[in-house]
């Protein structure tokens, strides 16, 4: 079975995939920027495709249930998602721009979803292997966020629409290149009632009401860090390598997690990721001009994304039944993304009337609200 996994194949579809997020990430809002929205508007376009990670993903994986077609909407959404952003070639203005955010990421937030179906179906027994294809969805974001960084450096921003297009085509050819496969099929586990009695025993709703706290704590980050860097006089290449430098932390952190699993338990993890993430967003409101104290901030993207998202996703598989993995991942993805919709928005408008140090601020209170929460809420017998 070993000889037959289609390693490489897998791995790059990976690759293009999380390199599309590392190209939108660090720079989509300097984009919006430089074309001269206001921190309200590049709030707003940016919230618009956490918004669509609410819908597309339900709605996607529903179809995928239903027909077992899940490479073929794979290979559908990313050719979707190309043409749909192409569109943005032919105004920028604040309205035809909202229209393309929405169309390329109902498309977009389809793709993963499915496509992590297929890869277990690809490991089956091998599904220890994961994290060795996973990790190139990694390095695809870091080489997006270097390679992109230097990009824009020499070159206008105005080819960033041209470097997201050239992403989009590897993942369309990434999912061309991908053989099928189906999970097998396995007997009903006898499951701890229905989706809504599981969703409603003691800690369950209270970690799902963090995990959009979290999202909403990251709302400066992911909307102006680039932005509030570039104010700060950095480059934009040194803005690519401190975007990496937290992915690189991200996967360090991820080779770590299951010995940190064994000796701590979730509850404990997730408290400690709320709290750093507490800090970390007051260390970048307040002192990201001086570069160590801005390396210690990116080191902690370990805690507040790679911590924070393994413990997780090992919580929703300890407390949910079998036949209701898939509502509570899926509840997880939503709330993510309406926390990260949330978060953008109340960072554009505070952004502008407030400034960074606010902005970030309020990002710190959402986090350690989370941790609270967290630790009042969740018992150990919840792990």
């Amino acid at each position: 079975m070993s000889l037959q996994l289609p390693y490489w194949r897998l791995s790059g579809f990976y690759f293009f995939y999380f390199a599309l997020l590392g190209a939108t990430a660090p720079f989509l809002g300097l984009y919006f920027d430089h074309l001269g929205f206001s921190a309200e508007r590049i709030g707003e376009l940016v919230a618009i495709p956490m918004l669509m990670r609410c819908l597309a993903p339900n709605l996607w994986g529903w179809l995928g249930d239903a027909t077992g077609q899940r490479l073929a909407i794979v290979r559908l959404g990313a050719l979707c998602t190309l043409l749909s952003f192409g569109l943005i070639f032919f105004s920028r203005s604040y309205a035809w721009l909202a229209l393309v955010m929405a169309l390329h990421a109902f498309f977009w937030h389809a793709v993963l979803p499915q496509f992590e179906v297929i890869t277990l179906a690809h490991l089956r027994e091998q599904a220890a292997r994961y994290s060795q294809i996973r990790l190139w969805g990694s390095i695809g974001f870091i080489v997006a966020v270097v390679g992109l960084g230097a990009l824009f450096d020499r070159l206008s921003l105005d080819v960033y629409p041209l470097a997201i297009m050239g992403i989009m085509a590897g993942i369309l050819l990434g999912s061309a290149w991908v053989p099928n496969a189906q999970p097998q099929q396995r007997p009903d586990a006898p499951g701890q009632g229905g989706f809504l009695r599981q969703l409603c025993r003691p800690g369950v709703l209270a970690f799902y009401v963090c995990v959009g706290l979290m999202q909403v704590s990251h709302g400066p980050y992911y909307t102006f860090f680039s932005i509030h860097l570039e104010a700060l006089g950095y480059e934009r290449g040194t803005i690519g390598l401190l975007w990496a430098l937290g992915v690189i932390a991200e996967i360090l952190l991820f080779l770590m997690m299951a010995a940190l699993l064994k000796r701590f338990s979730v509850r404990q993890v997730l408290a400690a990721s709320f709290l750093l993430a507490a800090v970390r967003w007051l260390l970048l409101g307040t002192l990201a001009d001086h570069l160590a104290v801005l390396l210690v901030a990116q080191l902690m993207h370990a805690a507040t994304f790679g911590s924070f998202h393994a413990a997780a996703i090992h919580f929703v598989q300890r407390n949910f039944g079998h036949r209701q993995q898939g509502q509570g991942q899926a509840l997880y993805a939503t709330l993510a993304g309406i926390g990260g919709a949330l978060g953008a928005l109340y960072s554009g408008y505070s952004w502008a009337s407030l400034g960074p140090v606010w902005a970030f601020s309020i990002a710190s209170v959402a986090a350690l609200a989370a941790a609270v929460i967290i630790a009042a809420c969740l018992k150990e017998s919840g792990d």
